[in-house]
């Protein structure tokens, strides 16, 4: 059952072949989209829900898109920004003074947004059930020594990245990450998109699916993967059966734990990539999405071994910024363009195994479409 559901418009016809293609090969279940200038030009799904192949993948099919979701919270970042609420370039103690300890005086919010905080592990948690707790995670941070001179190197903050970027927006705002997101981000658009999953959603969810020949004990590892590296010291390994679980549905990880599709994914970065509106929302001026493409470090990365660039809460490759998500999830945004592009699935591949270009696939097929 391949039959892609969904809306193309036809000079986009090569993301539809391009889904079909994944979902007849590697692919259990899918979700495409495309939005230009704001506005959806492809919104496409097809396959199954289920390892087992027993329940359709619906339009309203929702997954963890895993690591995807740091797009999702930098968003937050820059609408406080943009708001005047934020200084990019202030230290982020301003705003959380217990955060000063251990020589973090001189941590901007910028740096934690680019991944050049020094901060990329969480010593001394063992369970993924330790990240649930949002107190001892972010006081563990505040009193954590930066493995590096903040700014003048970058190392990919897999899980701190959220812990780090949410205690700035509730020390703002009074509202956790995902709550601020519901309310200023997902409720004006009508993205069907969660930073912590309600339990009344639990029926939709598409559970992940473990790469081929491996079990849903496998762990993000070390790179080349796109997500958390493990390292000596790093702290909790994060297997599939985890992301898979209630408690992490319901937990707030906002590097992490963001369930949605291809089309609630493509909407809310879309309105960085059309210069701060969507479907007819503004949710920040022209001039507040600059920071999302603006590099602010380039060399290598010390967790991901590979040179890397890195903007205020996104990767940047040439022209385009965006990331992806542990398995296989991707969002690339090109605001010459205004275009977002967006792909989210089910079953995960493992790339220290085997190359994962589902994701740009659906990307370069998008690009086809504006000739």
């Amino acid at each position: 059952m391949n039959d892609i559901k969904g809306y193309c418009e036809p000079r986009f016809g090569a993301v539809h072949e391009a889904l079909a293609g994944l979902l007849a090969k590697e692919d259990v279940g899918a979700s495409a989209a495309v939005y230009l200038d704001g506005e959806p030009v492809v919104d496409l799904w097809g396959g199954y829900a289920d390892a087992d192949r027993s329940a359709g993948w619906e339009r309203s099919t929702l997954t963890c898109v895993n690591s995807t979701t740091k797009n999702l919270t930098a968003l937050c970042a820059l609408i406080l920004a943009d708001r005047g609420l934020l200084d990019l370039s202030a230290p982020v103690a301003a705003y959380w003074p217990e955060f000063a300890a251990a020589g973090k005086e001189g941590v901007l919010v910028r740096h934690v947004l680019s991944h050049t905080a020094g901060l990329p592990d969480l010593p001394g948690l063992q369970a993924v059930e330790d990240l649930y707790d949002w107190e001892r995670v972010t006081a563990g941070l505040a009193a954590q020594s930066p493995a590096w001179e903040p700014g003048t190197a970058a190392g990919y903050h897999a899980l701190t990245f959220g812990f780090l970027v949410g205690e700035i927006v509730r020390r703002i705002t009074g509202r956790g990450l995902g709550e601020f997101f519901a309310r200023e981000v997902s409720g004006p658009l009508g993205a069907d998109f969660h930073i912590g999953l309600p339990a009344e959603h639990d029926h939709r969810v598409a559970p992940l699916i473990a790469p081929p020949s491996l079990t849903d004990e496998y762990a993000a590892s070390a790179p080349p993967g796109p997500d958390g590296a493990r390292r000596e010291g790093a702290g909790v390994a994060v297997r599939v059966r985890d992301v898979n679980s209630p408690a992490w549905r319901r937990a707030r990880i906002p590097a992490v734990n963001g369930f949605g599709n291809a089309r609630s994914v493509a909407l809310v970065q879309s309105v960085l990539a059309n210069r701060g509106t969507a479907g007819g929302v503004r949710l920040l001026s022209p001039r507040g999405c600059e920071p999302a493409w603006q590099e602010v470090f380039s060399g290598e990365d010390r967790v991901l071994g590979t040179p890397m660039s890195w903007t205020a809460g996104f990767g940047k490759f040439g022209n385009t910024f965006g990331w992806g998500g542990w398995g296989g999830s991707l969002v690339v945004s090109d605001p010459d363009a205004r275009m977002t592009v967006a792909y989210v699935m089910n079953q995960m591949i493992d790339r220290d195994r085997q190359e994962d270009d589902r994701g740009m696939e659906i990307v370069l097929a998008a690009y086809a479409g504006l000739h």
